[in-house]
């Protein structure tokens, strides 16, 4: 398998998974220009990552990855012991962060993508900040009592962190949220995660 990722990105979690896995893979770590190249839209028309090719078999968006990651290589437990409630408690998890999580952070990333005017720009980020707040406390009380967002450690788990990683560059105020900042301490030092930040340029 050979993964497509950016520094940082999404794809840094499905890099960490892989590397979780154990098994072989490449990685091919690409700057915004070459995501840009023809040679990378061939892959993926949206010139987005993660990319992952598997054989003849190119596929995109985290969630799909991360889920054929965990058949693909079913010891590593990434999608819980092949039970269908564990598995479903991993999705779950990974679906609070894919699809509410993620998406809080694009009024900070490109606040005029939401409003036109640049005088209300600082008014939707302070609003992406307060909601992103909330969405760590609900992953903050899950992880209470808990060291991994389903009880064990899954694909979940890396897409979490990344999100953590971003919380710190714009500015989202996680004080007082203990049970994932134990979480982030953990993740930092674990082996599969720093190489797959080494990799990508960011230990």
């Amino acid at each position: 398998m050979k993964l497509y990722t950016k520094p940082g990105a999404c794809s840094t979690a499905v890099h960490i998974d892989l590397a979780w896995t154990g098994a072989p893979f490449e990685v091919q770590v690409l700057d915004a220009e070459a995501m840009k190249a023809p040679a990378f839209r061939a892959l993926n028309p949206a010139g987005s990552v993660p990319v992952l090719v598997d054989g003849d078999f190119v596929l995109t968006q985290n969630a799909a990855i991360v889920g054929y990651i965990a058949d693909r290589q079913p010891q590593a437990g990434l999608a819980g012991d092949g039970s269908p409630r564990q598995r479903a408690e991993a999705t779950r998890w990974l679906s609070f962060v894919n699809s509410d999580l993620h998406p809080a952070f694009k009024p900070l990333f490109g606040p005029a993508m939401f409003i036109g005017d640049p005088a209300q720009h600082d008014a939707v980020k302070a609003a992406a900040r307060h909601r992103l707040r909330g969405l760590f406390e609900t992953a903050d009380r899950q992880l209470q009592g808990r060291q991994w967002l389903a009880g064990f450690r899954s694909f979940a788990d890396p897409y979490l962190y990344v999100t953590l990683r971003w919380a710190g560059r714009v500015g989202v105020d996680l004080s007082g949220l203990q049970a994932l900042a134990a979480f982030r301490e953990r993740m930092d030092a674990d082996d599969g995660v720093q190489r797959a930040l080494t990799a990508e340029g960011l230990a």
